[in-house]
């Protein structure tokens, strides 16, 4: 039933259509999946490191980076947007337009990075605290989030740049930055906590060198772009107004998912020192299977905004389908594949064995919910390609209504670490339900250069 997404009037696409598809498909979402885990690389890589500290340091990365992430991941629209209208620009034929609308999504993205600075970095100790950090965790917390937070000006500008390179049907490039981005962050944060002995602040440290080289090399590459197709690159405050309105709706939606996540952190937080530890290795393998299933995504986004701004229905709903089958073969290889390493990886990021069997059954859920979060993925990806913020928006507060009671009696009700990802699992089977209703009805398919 979740396939059928045409309407039953509608022939199924013929073979070799789904094999262009296949192919548009790959040739996107390979290069794209390389990107995409950097940022759940750069987490994995820094809890690797820190786990070997000792718990309360585990611990306090926990809630530090659920802390950043959230900081960051709010103004994801500057990705997705920009995706989304670029694409829609190119399949209309005008990559002047694209690129010019793709800087005004950058000079955006340094507007936010500067104002989260300013708030972020002195408000640390009492953000913390709010968490209910334990005494023993929260000064490691404060430290992580003090200086990982002077980076997010330059995460925010790979966001928007990158965002620009996806609309213009480049995934590679991307792929290699992240590549590059991922090296540099593994070996500084080796070198300066253990090498320089700085602990959890080297930690810090290396991401932040290793983001801001990021955000210079994608800099680097759109500039040069814009001035191949004389693209301006001064600011423009209308431009720059209408990116920040366009990605309002994409805000609220993601403003919901980050509370969805805060919420399941700040219980973990309040199960004890072991269960939040182990959820911050549990939460940082579900973000990297997420963003691995988001690749496909990620091609929907700039396939669908090039169909529909080539005023293409039919192409943009047949390659919808096809990606919703990808999205759950996906999810199910994941999910074999979580339950067959779980003896191996845990001891990877922790020789407790508190915080190793407060993860081992929760772990379990996470695999069962891996078809699911396929389906999920995708029909996200589909609908921002399409524009379809507002609806994105409504359906995400309705999911955080769902889940917010169900997680928050976890400590009440008991069951642990493991009842609260049953919690999660929970919440991605109502977004399931949300996305695909839309995208049933077939009220995304709006054509034209602009939505």
């Amino acid at each position: 039933m979740l396939m059928a997404l045409a309407s039953p009037a509608q022939p199924t696409a013929p073979k070799n259509a789904r094999r262009r598809h296949d192919r548009e498909i790959i040739a996107l979402a390979v290069p794209a999946f390389g990107a995409l885990v950097a940022e759940p690389l750069f987490l994995l890589a820094d809890t690797a490191i820190v786990g070997h500290l000792g718990t309360q340091q585990l611990a306090g990365l926990g809630i530090a980076s659920a802390l950043l992430t959230t900081a960051v991941s709010i103004f994801v629209f500057l990705a997705y947007a920009t995706t989304a209208a670029v694409s829609r620009r190119v399949g209309a034929g005008d990559i002047q337009a694209a690129i010019r609308q793709g800087m005004d999504g950058i000079w955006l993205a340094l507007l936010l990075g500067a104002a989260v600075v300013a708030v972020v970095v002195p408000a640390a100790p009492a953000i913390v605290d709010l968490f209910g950090a334990s005494p023993t965790a929260a000064p490691y917390a404060i430290t992580y989030l003090r200086i990982s937070a002077l980076g997010i000006p330059a995460m925010l500008v790979v966001l928007a740049a990158t965002g620009v390179l996806r609309g213009l049907q480049d995934t590679k490039t991307p792929l290699y930055v992240a590549i590059a981005g991922f090296a540099v962050n593994a070996g500084l944060n080796v070198a300066l906590v253990y090498g320089a002995g700085l602990g959890i602040a080297g930690s810090a440290w290396g991401t932040v060198i290793a983001q801001v080289g990021m955000a210079f090399a994608y800099l680097w590459i759109v500039v040069r772009g814009a001035r191949r197709h004389g693209a301006s690159l001064r600011p423009d405050a209308a431009g720059i107004r209408a990116c920040a309105q366009a990605g309002v709706p994409l805000l609220v939606r993601t403003l919901s998912l980050r509370a969805i996540l805060m919420i399941a952190t700040a219980v973990a937080a309040r199960l004890g020192d072991a269960d939040i530890a182990a959820h911050q290795i549990i939460l940082s393998l579900w973000t990297l299977m997420a963003f691995a299933l988001d690749a496909i995504a990620i091609a929907g986004q700039a396939i669908i905004g090039r169909y529909l701004g080539a005023d293409d229905t039919e192409g943009a709903r047949a390659v919808c389908n096809r990606m919703v089958q990808w999205g759950i073969a996906s999810g199910v290889v994941l999910g074999l594949l979580i339950v067959a390493a779980r003896p191996l990886f845990l001891p990877m990021f922790t020789g407790d064995d508190g915080v190793q069997d407060a993860a081992f059954v929760a772990l379990l859920v996470v695999a069962a919910s891996q078809p699911i979060c396929g389906i999920v993925f995708v029909l996200d990806g589909v609908l921002m390609g399409a524009g379809d913020g507002p609806y994105l928006a409504w359906a995400m507060l309705a999911t955080l209504a769902a889940f917010a009671p169900v997680a928050l009696l976890v400590p009440v009700w008991g069951g642990g670490l493991t009842a609260l990802w049953g919690a999660m699992t929970l919440m991605m089977a109502v977004r399931m339900l949300t996305l695909w209703l839309r995208a049933r009805s077939g009220h995304w398919l709006v054509t034209g250069a602009t939505r």
